[in-house]
């Protein structure tokens, strides 16, 4: 086996492609990419914390949140640089994209530096509204988050109305799709759950022995695993049509992804139900 072709190089290199994939995303859209790199590298020392920091909330580390909200946003904002960047130069220089991308830097800035300044006070970011002040600030945290979910929507119009010239048909449609349910499926779960005084439903209002990693209840709903679809749909389903334009071509194609959609929205929908009923997402 040889070496000799760039993405047979790149594979035996990682940090090469890893670098590579960076000076890409700083090429599409810099100020968006680099608010995406910084709030990924926040995590660095908030693992530190986690290490340290002894303080806990509803069962879990107080940095968990935090850490969580990092790498989501962070990745959100990385692959919103990504599809901007298929747009043409004139429309990438336009008004639309100055305001799209001030705006998630805003709204995004805004949505970590509080949860982190929340996480290092021990105190909860989300539902805290004992007092004036973080009722507003719990205010300003939805308005935030409707915010940045609307962003995507707001950039499938632009790539709707300048199609990609070396995107497939199949492709194209995974992404506009997923764009469109990242608002749909992400900020409809999220209104439910904001509207609450918390994400359980039934069972044990504790994060402590919940699924691993995500932390979702395993004694009643959680809401937030519909969210969790919702708002990472702009990822999975663009993934899921590169791999339906190589499995299949043209209407095959753009059927598979129509339907991948149709089924994950769906699905999105009966967890979301299901959590509305007390029922968790894995039984303990």
């Amino acid at each position: 086996m040889t070496t000799n072709t760039p993405s047979l190089r790149l594979a035996c290199r990682p940090h090469a492609f890893a670098w590579r994939v960076m000076d890409e995303l700083l090429r599409r859209e810099r100020l968006l990419a680099q608010g995406g790199f910084i709030i990924l590298a926040l995590m660095v020392p908030s693992l530190m914390a986690l290490a340290i920091d002894g303080r806990t909330l509803n069962g879990i580390s107080v940095w968990v949140k935090p850490l969580k909200f990092q790498l989501s946003v962070g990745l959100y904002l990385l692959t919103l640089a990504w599809f901007i960047g298929a747009l043409p130069e004139e429309t990438r220089r336009g008004r639309a994209i100055r305001i799209l991308v001030t705006l998630g830097l805003a709204a995004s800035t805004f949505e970590i530096g509080y949860i982190s300044l929340q996480a290092a006070r021990g105190l909860a970011s989300h539902y805290n509204v004992a007092d004036p002040f973080h009722r507003l600030m719990y205010t300003l945290m939805g308005i935030g988050a409707m915010t940045l979910t609307a962003l995507s929507p707001a950039l499938a119009v632009l790539l709707l109305r300048h199609r990609p010239q070396a995107w497939s048909t199949a492709f194209w449609l995974s992404v506009l799709l997923g764009l469109t349910l990242t608002f749909v499926l992400g900020a409809g779960s999220g209104s439910v759950l904001s509207a609450g005084n918390g994400h359980w439903i039934g069972g044990i209002r504790s994060d402590a022995a919940g699924v691993p990693i995500f932390g979702w209840s395993r004694t009643g709903g959680d809401l937030r695993v519909a969210h969790f679809l919702g708002l990472h749909v702009l990822q999975i389903l663009p993934v899921l049509g590169l791999v339906a334009e190589r499995w299949a071509s043209g209407r095959t194609a753009i059927f598979i992804v129509s339907a991948i959609a149709l089924a994950y929205g769906a699905a999105t929908l009966f967890v979301f139900i299901q959590a509305l009923r007390g029922i968790p997402f894995i039984p303990a």
